[in-house]
């Protein structure tokens, strides 16, 4: 009897997950070379993907995702013209991730879910496969939506316990990719320091509020600027080894990927370091 064969997306075990809306192509081939899977670009890229293909050019196995594509931003239309461009020129290396976004920042931020269900209707109107796209997702009606309506979920600045509670609504052919947040310092109190600074946008924000006293924060960790214990949480540090077995808490929870991203590092000069060592200690192939 022959196995069954994973509809998946191959990312790998790991992944970087970079806030910078574009790749460029030369930070792509290192983060390839590195051996990491994917490539995960955030901050609501431009529907046009026009970083995709220069990108995809300068490297041969390494997967690019959006982290994602903003429903209220990026038209469903242009988005998909842009998916069957890139998949006709570089077939099964690109995953669309599409989201809500957040509804204190949108002003027409209005019935998210069904919004995220119309896009996704435009979508499948535009022949965008169900296999090659992800939603991010954090509660249960949007997990349950993400299993039903395309490959799976991309939930983000969550921890393992998330990840494990997620795996248990959508089942196990469902792809789940979450990211998790790295410092790579010993200090305790730099490295909270610096995840303070990035988590501090989202302390205001109610889909991650709720998400977090959700899996068991209390209101005093997620009041601003966050507690010891929520920083902890999110934003995994010490040695490359000690952050390496944070993350692989993920995978033994149910994960099939973790997006890493790296904070303090913004320029390609100060990431590669940084992602070269954290290879080693998560035994990637390089």
């Amino acid at each position: 009897m022959t196995g069954s064969v994973s509809l998946k997306p191959d990312l790998g075990r790991f992944g970087v997950w970079l806030g910078s809306r574009s790749l460029e192509p030369e930070l792509a081939a290192q983060i390839e070379s590195l051996g990491y899977g994917g490539a995960w670009i955030g901050a609501s890229p431009d529907a046009d993907l026009a970083w995709v293909e220069p990108a995809l050019a300068e490297t041969s196995s390494l997967q690019l995702a959006t982290g994602i594509v903003n429903v209220w931003t990026a038209p469903a239309a242009e988005v998909a013209a842009s998916y069957q461009r890139i998949e006709s020129a570089y077939p099964g290396r690109f995953l669309l991730g599409v989201g809500v976004g957040h509804p204190e920042h949108t002003e027409q931020y209005q019935k998210p879910y069904d919004a995220l269900v119309s896009y996704l209707d435009a979508l499948d109107n535009a022949l965008v496969p169900t296999s090659r796209r992800v939603l991010a997702a954090l509660g249960p009606r949007v997990l349950e939506l993400a299993a039903a309506r395309s490959a799976g979920a991309h939930p983000y600045l969550t921890t393992p316990e998330h990840t494990g509670k997620a795996r248990h609504l959508v089942g196990n052919t469902v792809f789940l990719a979450p990211e998790h947040k790295v410092v790579l310092t010993t200090d305790a109190a730099e490295a909270r320091a610096v995840g303070r600074k990035f988590v501090d946008f989202y302390l205001g924000l109610s889909n991650y509020v709720n998400n977090w006293l959700r899996l068991g924060f209390t209101e005093d960790d997620v009041r601003k600027p966050g507690s010891d214990r929520l920083i902890d949480a999110l934003v995994a540090y010490g040695t490359p080894d000690a952050i390496a077995r944070r993350l692989n808490e993920h995978i033994d929870a149910g994960a099939d990927h973790v997006a890493v991203q790296v904070l303090g590092a913004s320029r390609p000069e100060q990431l590669i370091p940084v992602l070269d060592e954290l290879a080693g200690a998560l035994s990637l192939t390089h």
